[in-house]
């Protein structure tokens, strides 16, 4: 019997949940009266969450009220929540379906924070994780895809995921339970309603394991998953480089020892949101500043790496100014810092020492741009600051970054990796002032 069953899985898998705080979210259909009789049958701590979602007029407004008969019957707290589905949806330009999922989760989480409950319980069970890896299928997908609907999902929790419909209804009947019937799903319009009532019945009429054999099948899948993590997780050490600046840099040439590019790519760059798969391929072999945006971030070619960075709104091409008393500035970078000192330390990347003497004020810092030079400090002669950058390796991205602290049209330093010869302290150096960038 599923009572026995349900009780042995608890037990063996989610015996966490007989020490926690619950939240039922509960429809009124079969499937989540179920899991309310199983969980008081389980003396679980637990309380109702109920979604009207104003679809279906005076139908939704029944269900609200047996739901809260419900509650009441099983001595649970009963919390509920109407939504303007319809609205909500027009105004995202979202489908009906994951406009009721995005109101009833974040409802969820809601409830959850507000009243301490520490885990929210759905009622999916193994059919609707049949039509939820059909519907994948059936859209095209990777093997992620393909994995169902998880049991454990950070704090939602799904008990019911072994058992079928069919196990479902049948205990509901034996124990003289009373649900909902959403007329709703017995529509064929929608494309799991099609699945569930005419191709999943003539699937399991041609194979009467069908169901058995799928989750079988998931079980492999999912073995095979975590071998492909295992394998995605050695590649990610020896190809990526997490850059202090925020940037991920993917070696090429170490990438392509492994073979299956796009596949690996794909793996690499899916949680970044890339989609365009052959012109990722392709960027292996194009030339340097190739560029591919996702919603939230960009790919880019540069030598022999790829280099993923979040889209930033671009700053303005703005131009700070420093008065002579000014003693810090606060800009896009971080801050410069500005003081008089009377010997000179020893620099580095993020301090420079200068004659005072030779500065023309207002100071500004700005970005750069193309035909830019500066007088390299140790060095004779001037230096393009593009040949510079391609001399020091830097990236597309690194020297997009990049800004110059200037007197009038005189580069004073290229912030953050070289100064200017012709502001060094020399002998004769009468006021010295030190410039830090933190």
């Amino acid at each position: 019997m599923l009572s026995k069953e349900f009780k042995a899985h608890i037990s063996n898998h989610l015996s966490f949940l007989s020490r926690s705080r619950l939240l039922i979210a509960c429809s009124g259909g079969l499937d989540s009266v179920v899991l309310a009789r199983l969980c008081e049958m389980q003396s679980f701590e637990f309380g109702i969450a109920h979604c009207n979602f104003k679809l279906r007029e005076k139908e939704s407004d029944e269900d609200e009220v047996f739901v809260k008969d419900l509650a009441a019957r099983l001595k649970a707290p009963f919390f509920c929540t109407q939504f303007e589905t319809e609205q909500y949806a027009t105004e995202n330009k979202l489908s009906i379906q994951m406009a009721a999922r995005e109101l009833r989760y974040s409802w969820f989480e809601k409830i959850a924070n507000e009243y301490q409950y520490e885990y929210v319980l759905t009622a999916h069970h193994a059919d609707d994780n049949l039509e939820t890896f059909l519907i994948n299928l059936s859209r095209g997908t990777g093997i992620e895809g393909l994995l169902g609907i998880p049991e454990i999902n950070n704090t939602y929790i799904r008990p019911l995921l072994p058992y079928s419909r069919e196990q479902i209804l049948e205990f509901a009947q034996q124990d003289e339970l009373h649900w909902r019937e959403d007329s709703s799903n017995s529509s064929t319009k929608y494309l799991r309603n099609k699945l569930r009532h005419d191709i999943i019945p003539e699937l399991k009429s041609i194979n009467t394991t069908f169901l058995s054999n799928f989750k079988n099948t998931l079980t492999h899948l999912k073995a095979s998953n975590e071998f492909i993590k295992g394998q995605l997780f050695k590649i990610e050490k020896d190809v990526l480089l997490f850059c202090e600046d925020g940037t991920i840099s993917i070696s090429i040439d170490r990438l392509q020892e492994y073979g299956n590019l796009k596949t690996c790519l794909y793996f690499l760059l899916k949680d970044y949101g890339f989609r365009a798969w052959n012109d990722i391929e392709q960027m292996i072999t194009a030339q340097s500043g190739k560029q591919i945006f996702s919603e939230k971030y960009r790919l880019v070619k540069d030598r022999e790496r790829l280099l993923i960075s979040p889209i930033i709104t671009s700053v303005p091409n703005h131009q700070y100014k420093i008065p002579k008393e000014e003693t810090m500035l606060m800009f896009p970078s971080g801050a410069l810092k500005f003081k008089d000192v009377s010997t000179m330390e020893s620099a580095d990347l993020k301090t420079i020492f200068v004659d005072k003497e030779k500065l023309k004020y207002p100071l500004v810092v700005r970005k750069w741009k193309e035909g830019d030079y500066f007088y390299p400090l140790g060095m004779q002669g001037k230096k393009k600051l593009s040949k510079y950058f391609k001399d020091e390796k830097l990236s597309l991205l690194a020297k997009e970054r990049v800004w110059l602290l200037c007197s009038g049209e005189e580069i004073i330093w290229i912030i953050n990796y070289r100064a200017d010869d012709r502001f060094k302290i020399k002998p004769q150096t009468k006021q010295i002032l030190k410039i830090t960038i933190t």
